[in-house]
């Protein structure tokens, strides 16, 4: 396989505090990667830095064989990199179809097929709700939704989600994990932070953990959660596949 992006080395330090501690790994083009942790650990401090929010304070990051550390995170997007964030940012007096229109337009000539791709990536990911509802009146699971069709509409080649399951019920996550394999299989690889212990292990191909901003394991997503390192600094004694 293919390597969409790969890290070498990646800090970030704030004061005194290292967020993000000498991180090398590789994500292999159409897979699902994950990437799990307690809180604070720095998981999204690392996706900060590789998608240009934060400029890393050493080490590489290679987007699609470029080097791309410290891009801007709009020249990133351009590049074909998107995300969603832990918290929903729409907005809120725009309806759905002109949230990802925002998207859609984004270096993408021409008013109708920005129109058509909006109406496309809200139909892909079954957004729940007639198009033109104002984002501020939708629910978490829609805007849950809405979030994932502003981001496939800049067509991405690699989605970085961030814990786009908290909140959901049992129901909810088995719609979002069809959902997210929908997408991979549409031929977009997918980085996933989560702490829902069913969704990583049932969608990530290999996973890693990041423990205090360092990186303690990464590999197949079973032989990871077996590692007794893993269990000790994150799954609990308990935990049991």
């Amino acid at each position: 396989m293919t390597a969409i992006l790969e890290t070498t080395g990646l800090t970030k330090i704030f004061g005194g505090l290292t967020a993000v501690d000498n991180v090398t790994l590789s994500v292999q083009q159409g897979e699902i990667f994950g990437i799990i942790g307690p809180n604070g650990a720095g998981k999204t401090t690392f996706l900060n830095a590789i998608a240009g929010t934060y400029k890393p304070d050493g080490g590489r990051v290679h987007f699609l064989g470029r080097d791309t550390t410290g891009i801007s995170p709009d020249k990133m997007c351009r590049m074909g990199m998107a995300r969603t964030f832990q918290i929903s940012q729409p907005f809120p007096k725009m309806t759905a179809l002109e949230n990802v229109l925002v998207s859609a337009t984004f270096g993408h000539r021409g008013e109708h097929h920005a129109h058509d791709l909006a109406l496309q990536m809200l139909d892909f990911v079954e957004f729940p709700m007639p198009v033109d509802t104002p984002a501020r009146n939708l629910n978490t699971v829609q805007l849950k939704r809405l979030d994932l069709a502003r981001a496939l509409a800049s067509k991405p080649r690699l989605l970085l989600l961030d814990e786009l399951a908290a909140g959901l019920t049992t129901g909810e996550l088995g719609d979002l994990m069809t959902i997210i394999r929908k997408i991979r299989d549409s031929g977009v690889t997918i980085i996933l932070i989560e702490h829902i212990m069913r969704v990583i292990m049932g969608l990530s191909d290999r996973i890693a953990v990041i423990y205090y901003g360092a990186k303690i394991a990464d590999g197949p997503t079973m032989e990871v959660a077996q590692d007794p390192r893993v269990a000790e600094a994150y799954l609990g004694e308990e935990y049991d596949l």
